[in-house]
């Protein structure tokens, strides 16, 4: 499989990139506020939806970086920087428009945790770094009769 690399300059490019990298795990020690460059890189390790759908599926997670430039502030939700090793599973990547093109990003985390981003417009880019190993288990999720997904 080649290695994703993935550019969002919109809502709906943003949507696509939150579809893959839902359920990646971030450390916080991996998410790194640059100010003075406008810019929020975050490390992860994203579980690979496309291999999971394959003819033949494969469990595997991809390190990957996530980068968001042209923020204007950054503000975070239930967790503090000196929890560097606490582990935290990506939901979802949103964005809510207020002046048109800019907006708020918002990552959420399962467990409310939550980054957000005032942006000047979306600028984001996701890609694969290259190493990729196996992992035993699947993301499961459930639908709200729970029925599994």
């Amino acid at each position: 499989m080649d290695l994703l690399k993935l550019v969002a300059l919109d809502k709906e490019d943003l949507e696509i990139v939150s579809a893959h990298l839902q359920d990646a795990v971030v450390t916080v020690g991996e998410i790194v506020w640059l100010p003075e460059d406008h810019r929020l890189v975050v490390g992860l390790n994203r579980f690979d939806w496309e291999a999971a759908s394959a003819e033949i599926p494969a469990w595997q997670r991809r390190r990957s970086a996530l980068r968001f430039d042209r923020v204007l502030s950054f503000k975070s939700r239930n967790i503090t920087p000196a929890d560097k090793d606490k582990a935290l599973n990506l939901l979802a990547l949103d964005f809510a428009e207020t002046d048109a093109p800019a907006g708020t990003v918002t990552l959420s985390f399962s467990g409310d945790v939550a980054l957000r981003l005032d942006v000047e417009c979306i600028e984001s880019e996701v890609v694969d770094l290259g190493p990729v190993w196996a992992t035993a288990c699947c993301p499961d999720h459930e639908k709200s009769e729970g029925e599994k997904v």
